[in-house]
């Protein structure tokens, strides 16, 4: 069982910046790779940005160059790094992980309860 707990979502203004970090505790293994998920009201959950225990990285495309996703293993947390924000990436953020072995997808995927984040222009 992983357990999951996102922190540092609120309130900022266009062009501002927040952090996010979401804690991992349990059975969180250095096989899972860690993302960042959002949804706005009404809207379908979209991924924000993943990384790999290794450090790979992948981002949506409206995303890219604003946000950073980063890991520390040793403390079993993932960050959120989100710059220039806009209006439209209010949503709840929500953190996830999944254990990754050569490609496939292993067992149980992982969800926090989001934190939410709200941009005002």
């Amino acid at each position: 069982q992983v357990q999951l707990v996102e922190s540092g979502g609120g309130l900022a203004q266009a062009g501002g910046s927040l952090r996010l970090s979401c804690a991992a505790s349990g059975s969180i293994s250095s096989d899972h790779v860690m993302g960042w998920y959002r949804q706005a009201p009404g809207k379908q959950r979209d991924m924000v940005a993943t990384i790999t225990s290794g450090g790979r990285t992948q981002y949506s495309d409206s995303v890219k160059g604003r946000f950073t996703i980063s890991r520390d293993n040793a403390k079993n947390t993932v960050y959120l790094q989100m710059n220039s924000l806009k209006p439209e990436d209010t949503a709840v953020y929500y953190c996830r992980a999944v254990r990754v072995v050569s490609g496939i997808l292993i067992g149980t995927i992982y969800w926090g309860k989001g934190t939410l984040v709200t941009v005002s222009s």
